[in-house]
């Protein structure tokens, strides 16, 4: 059995290739973003693109991918009840109370995500996938961690599943409360990684137990071992999430974005490089004064604006670089790279105007799913679903949700390409009703909708709480009998002021005025309090 360091190494020469095309990307777009094992003490400086297309594209690219996946609105997902179980556990006629249910609940995970960092570290990790393809995400009990491209390896079998990961990580010996090596011990030798006697690295080893069924990991320092660093997961609750942008079968790593046009970044990068240099030379103004002429160099370069010098015009030339139209066919060029990229990355801009219609901006969003359909479901399967099943345990274990039976209730993904959550069920219904109106018209709308079984689906498309908003059934009669007894009261009333100038209401004339009287006011109930 290998040690967790010794089976990095063996582990790493898989990944040079991928690594290298890595950096080379991240130098193109966000020199920052990728850096091989030597760099990570940030030291090195970054050497710096001509061109901010490539950057412009990874941060657009990373904010759509973000707001598609986890908006912030809304949730990304969708707790329903299985529809098998409707009519055999469950009265059909309950869904809507649960979907209420339901609603409330998905509230309270959006707003534990919310307050989270979250957000954060996706956003980080997607801009890895984007222009590495590579990313590793740990869902701790404090939040999700990153692991860049250089601080990980994995190992898959021959479906593509993981069945190995370790990390690397330099943490200082004070904090792991470790000695430092002495003189004679060959640990920790990594001069080019930047590690010192302060420092030690930490590799975490994560590995599929194919007896038990479950995942275990542990950390290691310096061939040991540390003491409390086991734990397990389950098969499918594992909280080590390796992502990928694209896959190619037989490859560990995954394939970024920014490879498959690297080569138009590469031209745009020349084109611009050329551009700028030829733009500087262009801008220097050099003048050249005839060797046989009167004018004095010296004086010329020492006059002043609007100074009076002696001399002669055809003596000064001013040297000028004749290229401007060699500049011309660069920037068409580089122009033209520059939309194919932003339109491979989706920088789609909006029109500028003071008013934007509605159909310009459900264009831009289903051009945004269809372009990237294919990503959203690699994320659903590698990202979401588990990052879901995980914050449901986490909640459910703290009692921060009820628990949910799993053979009853179950978790649908509703972003992205699957984007049929609470907005796509509440325009549905809205339109249903809307042509039951105009085709059957208002009668049959009337006749055959239930009112209070539509608000209640209503709220829960739209995830709004009706607690002591939407009256219930026994309010509802309570207010029916009522408007019916104040109406009785009013009719009397008016009888009564009608017959006020009549004879009937004269005592002198009706000697039964008082029992008549008597009569009427004993019909007439008090309201409600």
């Amino acid at each position: 059995m290998y040690k967790a360091k010794t089976k990095y190494s063996i582990l790493t020469s898989g990944r040079t290739q991928f690594l290298d095309t890595a950096v080379e990307c991240s130098e193109l777009t966000l020199p920052y973003l990728v850096r091989r094992d030597d760099d990570a003490t940030g030291k090195r400086s970054l050497l710096q693109p001509y061109q901010s297309v490539g950057a412009k594209a990874v941060v657009t690219l990373a904010a759509k991918l973000m707001l598609a996946i986890l908006p912030p609105q809304t949730a990304f997902f969708k707790l329903q009840v299985r529809e098998d179980k409707l009519g055999e556990q469950l009265d059909p006629t309950m869904k809507s109370e649960m979907d209420l249910s339901f609603s409330k609940i998905e509230r309270l995970i959006m707003d534990y995500i919310a307050a989270s960092n979250d957000r954060v570290v996706l956003h980080q990790a997607l801009k890895h996938l984007i222009v590495s393809g590579n990313a590793l995400i740990f869902m701790g009990k404090d939040g999700l961690k990153h692991y860049p491209l250089n601080r990980y390896v994995v190992e898959r079998d021959g479906n593509g599943n993981v069945i190995e990961i370790i990390t690397k990580e330099m943490v200082s010996r004070k904090v792991l409360g470790i000695a430092p090596p002495t003189p004679n011990d060959e640990v920790n030798s990594d001069a080019e990684y930047g590690a010192g006697e302060d420092d030690a690295e930490v590799y975490t080893c994560v590995k599929m137990d194919e007896s038990s069924g479950s995942w275990r990991w542990h950390q290691e320092v310096d061939d040991m071992i540390l003491a409390g660093s086991q734990s397990t997961a389950p098969k499918n609750a594992s909280p080590w999430l390796v992502l990928r942008f694209n896959t190619v079968d037989g490859e560990d790593y995954g394939r970024g974005r920014v490879e498959e046009f690297i080569g138009d970044l590469r031209s745009l990068d020349g084109l611009s490089q050329a551009l700028v240099e030829g733009a500087s030379v262009a801008s220097k103004v050099v003048f050249l004064v005839s060797p046989s002429a009167t004018t004095k160099p010296g004086t010329l370069a020492k006059a002043g604006n609007g100074a009076i010098i002696q001399g002669r015009p055809e003596d000064v030339g001013v040297v000028q670089v004749g290229k401007t139209a060699d500049f011309a066919t660069a920037a068409n060029m580089a122009a033209t790279i520059e939309r194919r990229i932003l339109e491979a990355f989706l920088v789609m801009n909006i029109r500028n105007a003071e008013r934007v219609t509605a159909e310009e901006v459900r264009l831009t969003q289903l051009e945004l799913e269809q372009s990237l359909g294919g990503l959203f479901s690699l994320l659903t399967v590698e990202f979401l679903v588990p990052y879901l099943n995980r914050t449901l345990l986490i909640l459910q274990r703290s009692n921060q949700i009820p628990r949910l039976p799993k053979d009853v209730v179950r978790p649908k993904i509703v972003a992205g390409i699957n984007s049929l959550g609470r907005g796509q069920d509440n325009e549905s219904l809205t339109r249903f009703i809307a042509t039951i109106a105009q085709t059957l018209g208002p009668e049959a709308l009337v006749k055959f909708i239930d009112p209070s079984e539509a608000i209640k689906r209503l709220a829960a498309a739209q995830g709004i709480d009706v607690l002591n908003l939407v009256r219930t059934a026994e309010q509802l009669e309570q207010l029916k009998d009522q408007t019916v007894q104040d109406q009785t009261n009013k009719s009397l009333v008016d009888q009564a002021g009608q017959l006020a100038g009549t004879p009937l209401m004269d005592p002198s004339r009706n000697p039964d005025l008082a029992d008549q009287a008597a009569a009427v006011l004993g019909n007439i109930q008090p309201p409600e309090e």
